[in-house]
């Protein structure tokens, strides 16, 4: 299965169609996108066309039910989409690609988080919410709080939590938020950024022996992070609180 979404067209319009010389029968609309069961081919045209910037993600079902611990939509699996619109949908895969070559360890979590709502977006049975999501038992929630804690220096995939409770990413995810407020990998780049706070307080520590302890690329990307979370550079904090 195959899901694009274009992000951004110059000069035309990009026209998927199920035959080469066979026009789209849907009309063009913006941030569209296309999904082809498994097996199917599909034709991308224009006749003008000078710049395009898409996202395809490509689905194994057997796989992914397996990831998500739930059976997938056999008519949302089987039925091909051409130039359907979802601006959720859209959104996601905008940030997914956003966040493709972000080297903070954190990304791998969040594009976890992402693919997980994707998935439920677009390919999971429809059903009515309850009135209130199940959280964590207090000793799981424990559990991979000590976890993440303990590897805020590196890369952590969505399945290692989900390992630790016993559920299906989706439900681990949903649960995690539910008992949090927060995506894990929000919790865990907040958690980043108290134990950054904590190092600049040692007037001995540089910001690229912080930026290494907590696990991000440089100084230069720990002070982009640090301001957007916290509203300040890290220089300026540290000032502030020396005075």
């Amino acid at each position: 299965m195959r899901l694009s979404g274009l992000l951004e067209e110059v000069g035309g319009h990009c026209e998927p169609r199920l035959q080469a010389g066979k026009r789209c029968p849907i009309d063009y609309t913006p941030r569209h996108m296309h999904f082809a069961p498994a097996g199917m081919s599909i034709w991308g045209y224009s006749p003008d066309l000078r710049y395009l910037k898409d996202i395809t993600l490509v689905f194994d079902v057997r796989a992914l039910e397996g990831r998500v611990g739930e059976r997938l939509s056999t008519e949302a699996v089987s039925t091909p989409l051409l130039r359907f619109s979802d601006d959720r949908l859209w959104t996601l895969l905008k940030l997914l690609s956003d966040a493709a070559h972000e080297s903070d360890p954190s990304t791998e979590l969040y594009g976890d988080g992402l693919t997980a709502a994707i998935v439920a977006r677009l390919l999971l049975p429809r059903q009515p919410s309850p009135a209130r999501r199940a959280s964590l038992p207090p000793r799981q929630l424990r559990r991979v709080e000590e976890y993440l804690d303990a590897h805020l220096s590196r890369p952590v995939a969505l399945a290692e939590l989900a390992e630790l409770t016993g559920l299906s990413q989706g439900h681990f995810a949903r649960a995690f938020k539910e008992s949090t407020g927060k995506a894990p990998y929000r919790w865990q780049l907040e958690r980043r950024i108290s134990r950054a706070q904590a190092l600049l307080l040692d007037a001995r520590s540089s910001l690229e022996d912080v930026a290494a302890a907590t696990g991000f690329a440089d100084a230069a990307h720990f002070g982009r992070v640090f301001r957007k979370v916290v509203g300040a550079t890290p220089g300026a904090w540290r000032r502030e609180r020396f005075g």
